[in-house]
């Protein structure tokens, strides 16, 4: 069984990353929050958070950061390996982890299709 924790290699953090992301743009959304992916040639996956000010204050913020790493750290088994993603959220709604969860799973998918598709 693999760990369960949160471990910085699962974590994007140098500016670099994130630029390659937003560059090859393979992104699914609904409306609530995005998710931009591409390959990185690792054989695991990577999540970085791109949580702007027009979420809200501070407090808002780190909620949204927090419950993204939760539901990253326990779903990381379905997120396609080799890919990094950027998670980010749209407007002022309150997160409830239970749809954040299933989003971010769900939006990573699309995306990463769209990225397979590319490759081919």
């Amino acid at each position: 069984m693999t760990s369960q924790r949160f471990l910085p290699q699962f974590r994007l953090r140098r500016p670099g990353d994130f630029e390659r992301v937003y560059a090859r743009r393979r992104s699914a959304s609904d409306g609530r929050m995005t998710v931009c992916c591409c390959e990185n040639g690792l054989p695991y996956c990577r999540i970085g958070l791109s949580v702007s000010s027009r979420v809200g204050g501070a407090v808002a913020r780190n909620r949204w950061k927090r419950l993204l790493r939760e539901a990253f750290r326990l779903r990381r088994t379905e997120f396609s390996v080799g890919v990094d993603f950027v998670a980010i959220p749209r407007g002022r709604a309150k997160p409830d982890f239970e749809w954040l969860s299933e989003a971010l799973v769900r939006l990573a998918k699309q995306a990463a299709a769209r990225l397979a598709k590319d490759v081919r």
